[in-house]
């Protein structure tokens, strides 16, 4: 996240990487990374969609807690996001996260030009996109 902070509006920043510090287990992109391991992949490419993954993991949360959704007061045992940024910024904290996911996958991607890696790129969008979390979150509301 500090790679950007000084690209970025600070509140922005702020509000982006209070909920990306915000603990958990993390445990999406270790098992992408341990996967990687195991199966031999390049280093670079594993780390670039783990921690893509890791932020889009965390913008689904602070979409999730907003009020036009499950309007959750706390995440993790801290006040969410929108409760200490409001709502606007924190909207626009989750569309930050989001995109920023991308910028990291797709900036490591051309510098690969890994065929393997565009397909999990493609993989991780379906998922996270209307065919997958997004249209879950639909069916939830």
């Amino acid at each position: 996240m500090e790679k950007i902070q000084d690209q970025i509006p600070q509140t922005l920043f702020e509000a982006m990487n209070y909920s990306v510090k915000n603990g958990g287990k993390r445990l999406r992109p270790i098992l992408l990374l341990e996967t990687a391991k195991q199966e031999k992949e390049a280093t670079n490419e594993a780390v670039a969609l783990a921690c893509a993954l890791e932020l889009i993991h965390t913008y689904s949360l602070v979409h999730d807690d907003l009020p036009a959704m499950d309007n959750d007061d706390l995440r993790r045992g801290k006040p969410t996001n929108h409760i200490v940024f409001g709502e606007d910024l924190a909207i626009l904290a989750g569309d930050g996260l989001l995109n920023y996911a991308y910028e990291i996958m797709l900036e490591e991607g051309v510098a690969t030009g890994n065929a393997g890696y565009r397909k999990a790129m493609a993989t991780i969008a379906k998922a996270a996109g209307s065919k997958g979390m997004v249209g879950g979150q639909a069916d939830d509301i």
